[in-house]
């Protein structure tokens, strides 16, 4: 069955609502069995936001290699903004309950109910099946994600950054994640801050979490025996960006995000040994994307 739905979802069709029921009921078996900081181990290779751009998805799947062959972490944003959140997700999800060692899913801030109601995943799941039932039961799934990751305890891995209530991963690994994202708190900050040129914490101009300087991560990645925050939230050109002295990277995996933007993505490559390297890859050529059903997203990024 779950082969099947794998095969369907990667030609973009999408299952039915009481598929799509089921596939969720498994995922939670998997899932709630879950740490708050899952551990992963080397080699894997890590993906940053894919915002429902499902060909692009495709294509970075034949740059890095099919699961389960390649061990994969997906740091979060993996709905709104694309034409094809629903199918995106659904065949990530799929994947996680087919091969639960070797596909890591944690959350990002766009897996919320509050934040897929303006970005279009909603409106999405709203206009492909007539009902708000498939926005709900994915929307449920993601208050079971993960909310961070740690790859041979030595590579932190989180959707946005750090926070001044987080001072180990312990107490990470104490908050309660079954539930909405918070507007602010420990939680929030994982989800929503940004790394940035400054001294200790600022203000983020995003309205939830906060700005953090080189400081903070030499004083985090120091205190818990870290050598390298790894996350992604932000669109960076390249499809990759190093800061603080190669202490922090920012890995992002939607290529001319919301089909404009022009920018290239980039996975990280982690062998046994966790040397590093990235793929660079850019947008699925127009004839394999189809036809999308809405017009691009507004000029206001997360």
């Amino acid at each position: 069955m779950l082969d099947q739905w794998i095969e369907q979802l990667k030609k973009c069709e999408p299952l039915t609502e009481k598929e799509v029921k089921e596939l969720c009921e498994k995922a939670l078996e998997v899932l709630v069995e879950e740490s708050n900081v899952q551990r992963v181990d080397a080699p894997v290779t890590i993906c940053g936001d894919i915002h429902g751009q499902f060909f692009d998805l495709m294509e970075l799947l034949k740059v890095g290699g099919d699961c389960p062959q390649t061990n994969y972490l997906f740091m979060g944003d993996f709905v709104d903004r694309g034409f094809y959140s629903v199918e995106t997700f659904l065949l990530l999800l799929a994947l996680k309950v087919r091969y639960p060692d070797r596909i890591t899913l944690i959350r990002g801030n766009h897996e919320s109910r509050q934040i897929t109601q303006v970005y279009g995943f909603y409106d999405e799941c709203l206009r492909k099946y007539g009902s708000v039932n498939v926005w709900r039961y994915c929307t449920d799934i993601f208050d079971y994600l993960s909310l961070a990751a740690c790859i041979d305890n030595q590579i932190f891995c989180v959707h946005g950054g750090l926070s001044p209530a987080v001072t180990t991963l312990d107490q990470i690994r104490s908050i309660d994640r079954k539930q909405e994202v918070p507007h602010d708190g420990a939680m929030c900050d994982l989800l929503w801050s940004d790394p940035e040129d400054i001294e200790g914490w600022g203000l983020s101009p995003r309205g939830a979490g906060y700005l953090f300087g080189g400081d903070v991560c030499s004083q985090f990645n120091q205190q818990n025996k870290i050598e390298l925050i790894c996350r992604a939230h932000q669109l960076v050109t390249e499809g990759y960006k190093w800061m603080f002295s190669d202490q922090l990277v920012t890995v992002w995996s939607a290529p001319n995000y919301c089909y404009r933007c022009g920018n290239v993505a980039a996975i990280l490559e982690l062998d046994e040994h966790l040397n590093k390297s990235f793929k660079v890859f850019e947008a699925a050529p127009q004839d394999v994307r189809g036809v999308p059903a809405k017009k691009a997203a507004p000029d206001y990024f997360l």
